[in-house]
């Protein structure tokens, strides 16, 4: 891979398209929207970000988050998520309003990173626009967060040897920066070195996939206007993985919910191709795969697909000045499936956070953590269902709602 971008940098070193004291950039992006609907396809809002972050400490974010669905420890005996938040509205019992970890919203912006690749030192503007949501974390340091983040001006320093901020501990972040990226800094944050400009964020807009299940058939339809290029229909049903790849879906196919025939190194195999051939290096294809191997591939039914690029441009309008010889962005979809077989399990748990002992509260929010955020939306039905009063009460002190 090494040679491939070394011989990529002659090639523009050589080329007469622009003037030899022109810097020559070549920017590469990855990232994934994250999605959740019911078997009839509908979009669920759910909170994309509850739960403690998966991020550094250094990371910048926008508030703090209370502990939730996926991680946190509700108390067991009055059923609150205990908020940390710092916001001026919280009573630090109930969950707020004002922190990140309560925004409602029906797509998670997960981990999009900016790579850039440059045959000498240059300084660049970088703005990527998001109308329809909003930044919620990122690094290095940004002029301007909101809807939408700008860096100002970025130097990026090839060859340069930077010291990159770590910690101790598992995070999503690490894996993104094992590429041949060139280093980057923010312009005015001189000890904030990285690999790349990273950014998360939270928003409700429409995507150009749409999901329905009904019994072991899975109709996935492309609802915008490009042609999708590839499709992954993925289940891991207790440890057992199956998955189908269709390629280039204009109108809709009709999916079987896979057999367990496969294994996981197979897909990671698979996706690699995809990803490197929509434009990726090699290594930055492996290193967004390592990123979410522990989320993709856990338990339940979801579909994969390369967003087409004109969505991605609408979704997260980007701005380069000047503007990079090249641009590669490739945002894969992730839709996940709320099956019935799950709905019904997390309907069960929900029952029993009405029992009189705090041990059977424990053990049904235990069962619902590990179904992580994606069981909001089910509990969002089982609240509208119920009549019982301690399941309402707990399981709205249990989302924030």
């Amino acid at each position: 891979m090494r040679m491939l971008i070394a011989l990529a940098t002659a090639a523009l070193l050589t080329s007469g398209a622009a003037p030899q004291d022109s810097a020559r950039v070549v920017v590469h992006e990855w990232g994934t929207f994250t999605s959740v609907s019911g078997g009839d396809g509908a979009s669920l809002e759910w909170r994309p970000l509850s739960g403690p972050s998966d991020l550094p400490s250094f990371v910048y974010t926008a508030t703090g988050a209370p502990k939730g669905l996926r991680h946190g420890a509700p108390c067991a005996g009055c059923g609150h998520v205990h908020c940390n938040c710092q916001a001026a509205s919280c009573n630090g019992k109930e969950c707020c309003r004002g922190c990140k970890g309560c925004e409602v919203a029906s797509v998670r912006m997960e981990t999009p990173v900016l790579y850039f690749y440059s045959d000498r030192e240059t300084t660049l503007s970088v703005k990527v626009d998001f109308p329809k949501g909003k930044i919620t974390e990122w690094y290095p340091r940004a002029r301007q967060v909101g809807k939408g983040i700008d860096w100002g001006g970025v130097k990026v320093l090839p060859g340069a040897k930077v010291e990159l901020p770590n910690e101790v501990g598992d995070s999503h972040y690490y894996p993104a920066r094992e590429t041949d990226a060139n280093p980057v800094r923010v312009c005015g944050a001189n000890t904030e070195h990285e690999k790349f400009l990273f950014y998360r964020g939270v928003g409700t807009f429409d995507l150009p996939l749409r999901v329905t299940l009904a019994g072991d058939k899975v109709t996935v339809r492309n609802v915008g206007k490009d042609p999708i290029a590839q499709v992954v229909l993925f289940e891991n049903r207790g440890g057992k993985v199956g998955y189908g790849i269709h390629c280039g879906l204009t109108d809709e196919v009709s999916l079987e919910r896979p057999d367990a025939s496969h294994g996981v190194g197979d897909l990671m195999g698979d996706l690699a191709k995809i990803l490197t051939t929509q434009g990726l290096y090699e290594r930055e294809a492996k290193a967004m795969i390592k990123t979410w191997r522990d989320s993709w591939f856990e338990p339940g039914l979801r579909v994969f697909y390369v967003v087409p690029r004109r969505a991605t441009d609408v979704i997260l309008p980007i701005t380069i000045e000047p503007k990079p010889e090249n641009l590669v962005r490739v945002l894969v979809g992730r839709a996940e499936i709320l099956t019935p077989e799950m709905e019904t399990a997390i309907a069960a748990q929900a029952a029993k956070l009405g029992e009189d002992s705090i041990e059977a509260r424990e053990a049904a929010m235990a069962a619902l953590r590990k179904y992580g955020r994606f069981a909001e939306p089910t509990l969002r039905k089982v609240l509208a269902a119920t009549e019982d009063p301690e399941v309402r009460m707990r399981i709205r002190n249990l989302i924030g709602g």
